[in-house]
């Protein structure tokens, strides 16, 4: 049974699907932190939105990258992705106190795409940074 679970093709399918999962947690999250309903704004064509939603993708799929390349086995990569995506949720909020002159998520939610893009970047950029330091 050992060797069942050492194929590259068990263990990259194991990787994967416990990455999707972690996504679709990690994104419910943000959609609770978040003063708009993410997939409802994108629905109506609502591009900032989109484009804040898209580098949340990005950036905790691409710390999972970082997390999978860098640890033996699933839990390990696991632990290391929601530490990843935890401080991707801190920098979500610090980017929030930053603009004390206005409310990011009202923002996105009015379709600001200076925001909205900015935002992105913001999630993609750290993933980045993020992700270099995962042991």
């Amino acid at each position: 049974m050992s060797s069942f679970w050492e194929n590259v093709l068990i263990e990259t399918a194991a990787r994967y699907s416990v990455a999707i999962l972690c996504l679709i947690v990690f994104l419910a999250i943000f959609e609770l932190v978040t003063s708009y309903k993410n997939w409802e704004e994108i629905k109506k064509g609502n591009f900032s939105v989109a484009m804040a939603t898209g580098g949340k993708i990005f950036g905790i799929a691409n710390i999972f990258r970082y997390s999978i390349e860098h640890n033996d086995t699933v839990v390990e990569s696991i632990s290391w992705g929601t530490y990843g995506f935890l401080l991707l949720l801190i920098g979500y909020f610090i980017f929030e106190f930053l603009t004390p002159t206005y409310k990011i998520d009202q923002e996105i939610a009015k379709d600001n795409r200076a925001v909205g893009f900015i935002s992105m970047v913001i999630s993609v950029g750290l993933s980045f940074v993020i992700g270099a330091s995962i042991g």
